[in-house]
Protein backbone atom coordinates (compact mmCIF):
# COMPACT_ATOMS: atom_id res chain seq x y z
CA UNK A 1 0.00 0.00 0.00
CA UNK A 2 1.11 3.90 -0.56
CA UNK A 3 2.12 5.16 2.77
CA UNK A 4 -0.18 7.99 3.98
CA UNK A 5 2.76 10.71 3.95
CA UNK A 6 3.13 9.89 0.42
CA UNK A 7 -0.53 9.51 -0.09
CA UNK A 8 -1.49 12.97 1.46
CA UNK A 9 1.68 14.54 -0.86
CA UNK A 10 0.24 13.34 -3.98
CA UNK A 11 -3.41 14.25 -3.02
CA UNK A 12 -2.31 17.81 -2.29
CA UNK A 13 0.14 18.34 -5.30
CA UNK A 14 -2.74 16.67 -7.17
CA UNK A 15 -5.45 19.59 -6.34
CA UNK A 16 -2.46 22.10 -7.01
CA UNK A 17 -2.16 20.83 -10.59
CA UNK A 18 -6.57 20.14 -11.43
CA UNK A 19 -7.83 23.58 -10.24
CA UNK A 20 -5.19 25.24 -12.44
CA UNK A 21 -7.64 25.64 -15.98
CA UNK A 22 -6.08 23.44 -18.48
CA UNK A 23 -7.39 21.49 -21.25
CA UNK A 24 -9.51 19.39 -19.60
CA UNK A 25 -11.11 22.64 -17.83
CA UNK A 26 -11.83 24.11 -21.44
CA UNK A 27 -13.52 21.24 -22.54
CA UNK A 28 -15.82 20.81 -20.26
CA UNK A 29 -17.09 24.42 -20.34
CA UNK A 30 -17.39 24.43 -24.06
CA UNK A 31 -19.42 21.01 -23.50
CA UNK A 32 -21.38 22.74 -20.56
CA UNK A 33 -22.21 25.62 -22.66
CA UNK A 34 -23.40 24.00 -25.67
CA UNK A 35 -25.45 21.13 -23.94
CA UNK A 36 -26.38 21.79 -20.61
CA UNK A 37 -25.36 21.04 -16.87
CA UNK A 38 -26.00 17.45 -17.56
CA UNK A 39 -24.44 17.39 -21.02
CA UNK A 40 -21.12 18.73 -19.07
CA UNK A 41 -21.05 16.19 -16.35
CA UNK A 42 -21.57 13.09 -17.92
CA UNK A 43 -18.26 14.65 -20.28
CA UNK A 44 -17.18 15.41 -17.07
CA UNK A 45 -17.75 11.88 -16.02
CA UNK A 46 -16.55 9.87 -18.95
CA UNK A 47 -13.62 11.21 -18.86
CA UNK A 48 -12.54 10.57 -15.79
CA UNK A 49 -13.70 7.24 -16.50
CA UNK A 50 -11.58 6.87 -19.58
CA UNK A 51 -8.03 7.99 -16.90
CA UNK A 52 -8.44 4.15 -14.99
CA UNK A 53 -7.51 2.19 -18.29
CA UNK A 54 -4.61 4.63 -18.68
CA UNK A 55 -4.02 4.39 -15.27
CA UNK A 56 -3.58 0.77 -15.50
CA UNK A 57 -1.37 0.85 -18.69
CA UNK A 58 0.92 3.38 -16.65
CA UNK A 59 1.02 0.87 -13.98
CA UNK A 60 1.79 -2.08 -16.04
CA UNK A 61 4.80 -0.31 -17.83
CA UNK A 62 2.53 0.18 -21.49
CA UNK A 63 2.51 4.10 -20.68
CA UNK A 64 6.18 3.93 -21.76
CA UNK A 65 5.77 2.84 -25.29
CA UNK A 66 3.77 6.14 -26.06
CA UNK A 67 5.95 8.52 -23.92
CA UNK A 68 9.16 6.76 -26.28
CA UNK A 69 7.56 7.08 -29.63
CA UNK A 70 7.27 9.97 -31.43
CA UNK A 71 4.75 8.60 -33.92
CA UNK A 72 2.21 6.88 -31.25
CA UNK A 73 2.15 10.04 -29.81
CA UNK A 74 2.01 11.68 -32.76
CA UNK A 75 -0.75 9.97 -34.16
CA UNK A 76 -3.10 9.36 -30.65
CA UNK A 77 -3.05 12.96 -29.84
CA UNK A 78 -4.09 14.02 -33.70
CA UNK A 79 -6.99 11.66 -33.15
CA UNK A 80 -8.19 12.90 -30.09
CA UNK A 81 -7.80 17.03 -31.17
CA UNK A 82 -9.89 15.84 -34.53
CA UNK A 83 -12.65 13.86 -32.23
CA UNK A 84 -13.13 17.42 -29.86
CA UNK A 85 -13.01 19.47 -32.90
CA UNK A 86 -15.88 17.49 -34.34
CA UNK A 87 -17.96 17.50 -31.32
CA UNK A 88 -17.48 21.23 -31.78
CA UNK A 89 -18.46 21.68 -35.15
CA UNK A 90 -21.35 18.98 -33.83
CA UNK A 91 -22.34 21.52 -31.25
CA UNK A 92 -22.42 24.23 -33.74
CA UNK A 93 -24.72 22.25 -36.19
CA UNK A 94 -27.17 21.62 -33.64
CA UNK A 95 -27.21 24.81 -31.76
CA UNK A 96 -30.92 25.25 -33.88
CA UNK A 97 -31.78 21.99 -31.53
CA UNK A 98 -30.44 23.24 -28.53
CA UNK A 99 -32.61 26.47 -29.31
CA UNK A 100 -35.78 24.55 -29.75
CA UNK A 101 -35.01 22.20 -26.35
CA UNK A 102 -33.76 24.61 -24.03
CA UNK A 103 -31.97 22.87 -20.94
CA UNK A 104 -31.69 19.18 -22.33
CA UNK A 105 -28.48 17.81 -24.58
CA UNK A 106 -29.66 18.28 -27.77
CA UNK A 107 -31.36 14.89 -28.08
CA UNK A 108 -28.38 13.21 -26.97
CA UNK A 109 -28.79 9.95 -24.74
CA UNK A 110 -26.73 9.78 -21.73
CA UNK A 111 -24.58 6.61 -22.46
CA UNK A 112 -23.68 8.80 -25.42
CA UNK A 113 -22.56 11.74 -23.82
CA UNK A 114 -20.90 9.90 -21.23
CA UNK A 115 -19.17 7.77 -24.52
CA UNK A 116 -17.95 11.02 -25.86
CA UNK A 117 -16.20 12.27 -22.94
CA UNK A 118 -14.56 8.77 -22.32
CA UNK A 119 -13.74 8.97 -25.96
CA UNK A 120 -11.82 12.48 -25.74
CA UNK A 121 -10.23 11.51 -22.29
CA UNK A 122 -8.80 8.08 -23.46
CA UNK A 123 -7.20 9.48 -27.22
CA UNK A 124 -5.21 11.96 -24.60
CA UNK A 125 -1.56 10.88 -24.49
CA UNK A 126 -1.34 13.41 -22.09
CA UNK A 127 -2.51 11.72 -19.57
CA UNK A 128 0.18 9.08 -20.13
CA UNK A 129 2.68 11.38 -20.25
CA UNK A 130 1.19 12.86 -16.58
CA UNK A 131 1.05 9.45 -15.14
CA UNK A 132 4.24 8.16 -16.33
CA UNK A 133 6.27 11.42 -15.24
CA UNK A 134 4.66 12.23 -11.69
CA UNK A 135 3.28 8.74 -10.10
CA UNK A 136 6.94 6.99 -9.92
CA UNK A 137 7.91 10.36 -7.91
CA UNK A 138 5.35 8.99 -4.79
CA UNK A 139 5.79 5.27 -5.02
CA UNK A 140 7.34 3.68 -2.06
CA UNK A 141 9.48 0.83 -3.80
CA UNK A 142 10.71 -0.65 -0.83
CA UNK A 143 7.25 -1.70 0.17
CA UNK A 144 6.64 -3.47 -3.27
CA UNK A 145 3.48 -4.26 -4.68
CA UNK A 146 4.39 -1.23 -7.37
CA UNK A 147 1.73 -1.36 -9.93
CA UNK A 148 -1.30 -1.51 -6.84
CA UNK A 149 0.29 1.48 -5.44
CA UNK A 150 0.74 3.28 -8.61
CA UNK A 151 -3.50 2.47 -9.37
CA UNK A 152 -3.87 3.93 -5.94
CA UNK A 153 -2.19 7.13 -6.35
CA UNK A 154 -4.24 7.19 -10.06
CA UNK A 155 -7.70 6.41 -8.36
CA UNK A 156 -7.00 9.17 -6.41
CA UNK A 157 -6.18 11.54 -8.86
CA UNK A 158 -9.53 10.34 -10.87
CA UNK A 159 -11.68 11.42 -8.17
CA UNK A 160 -10.20 14.40 -7.35
CA UNK A 161 -10.41 15.70 -11.11
CA UNK A 162 -13.89 14.33 -11.00
CA UNK A 163 -14.97 16.64 -7.99
CA UNK A 164 -13.40 19.56 -9.70
CA UNK A 165 -14.23 18.95 -13.36
CA UNK A 166 -17.82 18.80 -12.11
CA UNK A 167 -17.65 22.14 -10.20
CA UNK A 168 -16.92 23.46 -13.92
CA UNK A 169 -19.60 21.98 -15.33
CA UNK A 170 -22.19 22.99 -12.81
CA UNK A 171 -20.84 26.67 -13.10
CA UNK A 172 -20.68 26.84 -16.65
CA UNK A 173 -24.01 25.25 -16.87
CA UNK A 174 -25.90 27.61 -14.41
CA UNK A 175 -24.35 30.21 -16.79
CA UNK A 176 -26.18 28.66 -19.89
CA UNK A 177 -29.61 28.14 -17.27
CA UNK A 178 -29.50 32.13 -17.68
CA UNK A 179 -29.17 32.16 -21.35
CA UNK A 180 -31.57 29.87 -21.92
CA UNK A 181 -34.11 32.00 -21.29
CA UNK A 182 -33.88 33.52 -24.56
CA UNK A 183 -33.91 30.86 -27.55
CA UNK A 184 -31.97 33.17 -29.88
CA UNK A 185 -28.96 33.57 -26.79
CA UNK A 186 -29.18 29.64 -26.14
CA UNK A 187 -28.68 29.04 -29.83
CA UNK A 188 -25.48 31.51 -29.72
CA UNK A 189 -24.38 30.20 -26.41
CA UNK A 190 -24.17 26.81 -28.18
CA UNK A 191 -22.66 27.78 -31.03
CA UNK A 192 -19.90 29.38 -28.81
CA UNK A 193 -19.29 26.08 -26.75
CA UNK A 194 -18.77 24.40 -30.44
CA UNK A 195 -16.20 27.26 -31.31
CA UNK A 196 -14.22 26.80 -28.15
CA UNK A 197 -13.97 23.09 -28.68
CA UNK A 198 -12.63 23.92 -32.01
CA UNK A 199 -10.20 26.14 -30.61
CA UNK A 200 -9.10 23.82 -28.10
CA UNK A 201 -8.86 21.00 -30.67
CA UNK A 202 -6.81 22.96 -33.02
CA UNK A 203 -4.56 24.10 -30.03
CA UNK A 204 -3.51 20.55 -28.92
CA UNK A 205 -3.42 19.57 -32.22
CA UNK A 206 -0.31 21.55 -32.62
CA UNK A 207 1.45 21.08 -29.27
CA UNK A 208 4.10 18.66 -28.29
CA UNK A 209 4.05 16.20 -24.99
CA UNK A 210 6.50 18.91 -23.06
CA UNK A 211 3.16 21.39 -23.13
Amino acid sequence: MVPLPNLVTFSLAAIALIVLPGPTVLFVIGRSLALGRLGGFLSVLGNSIALVPIILAVALGLGAIVTQSVVVFTVIKLVGAAYIVYLGVQAIRHRRSARATGLTSAGKSRWRLVAEGFGVGISNPKSIVFFVAVLPQFVDYRGGQVPLQMMTLGLVFVVLALLSDSIWALAAGAARDWFARSPKRIEHLSASGGVMMIGLGGVLAVTGANS
